[in-house]
């Protein structure tokens, strides 16, 4: 089969690889109709290089058709089964399962690194398992995972359950969101753009988005986002946020942009140069020196009001941020974070999305659809946000 692998830095490639195979009894193979490119891709593309190995599939978001199904898996899976697949693998009936924290199975997670569940395509951190931008994928854990979806309609209607829409719905329910408050999104990519849509439908009574990229300040206005570009702001644009808030701050902040985030050269040249060690060397660096580039981060802190939630929606990888801790305390700020519990918001969230309305606009947030041959030029323009490229789907 065709399969997108990452073949070194800022460097993938389409390759022939073997057809996946049932390995274990709770085992799926899916056929892929779509597949996306993600923010947290580019993390590998770049930053998390080191955990990567040449030849590595790579893709988390996607849904297709069930082809073949393990013995295990059989009484929740047909052959012919319309399925999302979950970014996160998680068995369902460990501890961390039961409790609502799906992302921190300990059945899949890697307990001799100390991680949580296992990922698709998400490096040795996160299992080594093979991604999903690729023409077939096999499934772990399919007695619990996938997400059956009806047999008829838009695929894009339904591939963002497998990431960015419970990441985005877990980032405001973390935040709060409800009627009354106001909630500010730092970054509107594809993430924080749902995420402040995610805030209006639960009824906020103010979504502020921040970002300073034309096309994205436009996609949250046509959903009623107040917006402010960050290019435009003299100072800093926790200043911003607070003029708009009386000066007292937005009661819930969600992160949505992670460690490339704008504004720090500096840590912008270290990431550069860890990338570039030996492997070893670079995987020590990241893990007890590494920095991120935080400045969304410190903006979501000094944007909240005093009380206030961050909810920290982008990843991370740094081990020595720098984090203002007298202000924090003082302002006795709550901090949420973590990878999404995908299994946790299916079932309220696939009621939402089969609605007549499409609510979220999921069926048009992507802008590009190339075919999977032309993955590699995609994920180029993706990180360069060229061509207004907000979002891309992958067609294998």
């Amino acid at each position: 089969m065709k399969a997108l692998t990452w073949q070194g830095t800022e460097k993938v490639a389409i390759q022939d690889v073997p057809d996946p195979i049932i390995e274990e009894p709770t085992d799926a193979i899916v056929r892929v109709t779509s597949t996306a490119i993600c923010g947290s891709d580019l993390h590998l593309y770049r930053v998390l290089s080191p955990y990567l190995k040449r030849g590595d599939i790579l893709g988390h978001e996607a849904m297709g058709i069930v082809e073949e199904v393990g013995s295990q898996a059989s009484s929740r899976l047909s052959v012919g089964d319309r399925v999302v697949i979950p970014f996160n693998i998680s068995c369902g009936h460990c501890w961390m399962c039961t409790h609502n924290l799906q992302s921190q199975c300990e059945t899949t997670a890697d307990h001799a690194q100390d991680k949580g569940g296992a990922l698709f395509g998400y490096t040795s951190l996160y299992g080594s398992v093979p991604g999903a931008q690729a023409e077939y994928v096999r499934v772990p854990q399919a007695q619990y995972g996938p997400i059956v979806v009806p047999a008829e309609g838009h695929d894009e209607r339904y591939l963002y359950l497998s990431d960015i829409l419970p990441t985005a719905w877990q980032g405001v329910k973390y935040a709060e969101a409800s009627p009354g408050r106001t909630i500010a999104v730092i970054g509107l990519g594809p993430v924080g753009q749902l995420a402040a849509r995610a805030a209006l439908f639960l009824g906020a009574e103010r979504v502020i988005g921040v970002d300073l990229v034309d096309e994205r300040l436009a996609a949250a206005r046509t959903f009623g986002v107040e917006t402010i570009d960050a290019r435009q702001v003299q100072g800093e644009v926790s200043e911003a946020i607070r003029e708009l808030t009386r000066g007292r701050g937005a009661d819930g902040v969600v992160e949505a942009v992670g460690m490339e985030a704008h504004g720090n050269p500096v840590a912008e040249q270290a990431i550069s140069l860890a990338g570039k060690l030996p492997g070893p060397l670079a995987r020590t660096a990241i893990e007890k020196a590494g920095i991120d580039r935080i400045e969304a981060l410190l903006t979501a802190i000094r944007a909240a009001r005093r009380g206030g939630i961050v909810s920290i929606s982008g990843v991370y990888g740094g081990m020595a941020d720098p984090l203002p801790m007298m202000d924090m305390f003082d302002r006795q700020l709550t901090l949420r974070m973590g990878q999404a519990n995908v299994r946790r918001w299916t079932e309220e969230l696939v009621q939402i999305v089969r609605g007549e309305q499409d609510v979220f606009g999921l069926e048009t947030l992507a802008t590009h659809r190339p075919p999977l041959l032309e993955a590699p030029a995609a994920y180029e323009m993706f990180q360069k946000k060229q061509d207004g490229c907000l979002k891309v789907v992958l067609k294998p």
